[in-house]
């Protein structure tokens, strides 16, 4: 079901147990194996394909848009994005952005390589913009990049900067993605985060990309995001 992108493996695993997935007609088991060219596998009355090729897209996730494929509150989400876009293949977002955070979200059906890419022990960086009130002083540069707990947890280093290209803004490079965490280390700074951006994840960036819009990694960038 991961693979062919249309559940992530928790999911999945949850619509199992529920007995919503189906092999030959009769409800799986989690972990049961499947020979795709000798059984047929179902989800709610429709077929399930193993996919032929793994792909892989970049896409500027807006402001507002839920990081899920389905919203139980009827929220703008991930998929609704995808159909508006027209794009004929099956993918699910890697990670997550918050509903007011925007900027780079990397899909893909490739159910091995988004399993690689959430764990803890992924170390791609991330680098994000962020604007926040009142105006940031050096002293608040050194309070973020400085030890911090948050939620019990000691947080790892993270790289904070002011850069003189985007006046009023900071630039966080993250080595992980805990709850929030940017937004929570500037509450303990006093900051309030007026607008948050992903600009990169590792060597990838959003490039001239606008928000809502998607292309396909080239073969350079695939085998970078399958190295972290």
């Amino acid at each position: 079901m991961s693979e062919s992108g249309i559940l992530s493996r928790r999911k999945a695993e949850e619509e199992i147990a529920a007995g919503r997935i189906l092999i030959d007609g009769r409800p799986a088991e989690i972990g049961e194996k499947v020979d795709p060219a000798k059984q047929t596998v179902t989800y709610r009355g429709k077929l399930v394909e193993s996919p032929d090729k793994k792909r892989y897209f970049l896409l500027y996730k807006p402001r507002g848009v839920v990081c899920t494929m389905h919203d139980e509150k009827g929220r703008r989400c991930i998929a609704d994005l995808l159909r508006e876009t027209g794009l004929p293949v099956p993918v699910l977002p890697v990670g997550r952005l918050d509903l007011d955070s925007e900027g780079l979200l990397i899909l893909t059906n490739d159910g091995e390589a988004i399993n690689r890419l959430t764990h803890p022990s992924t170390a791609a960086e991330k680098i994000y913009l962020v604007k926040v009130s009142p105006e940031p002083t050096a002293r608040d540069v050194e309070k973020l990049r400085a030890p911090m707990v948050l939620d019990g947890y000691r947080i790892r280093p993270v790289d904070v900067s002011a850069p003189s290209a985007f006046p009023g803004m900071l630039r966080f490079v993250l080595h992980e993605g805990r709850n929030r965490q940017i937004r929570k280390m500037c509450e303990k700074c006093d900051l309030s985060v007026k607008r948050l951006i992903r600009i990169g994840v590792g060597e990838l960036t959003l490039g001239d990309l606008r928000p809502g819009e998607i292309r396909e990694l080239n073969g350079t960038e695939v085998k970078h995001i399958l190295s972290f």
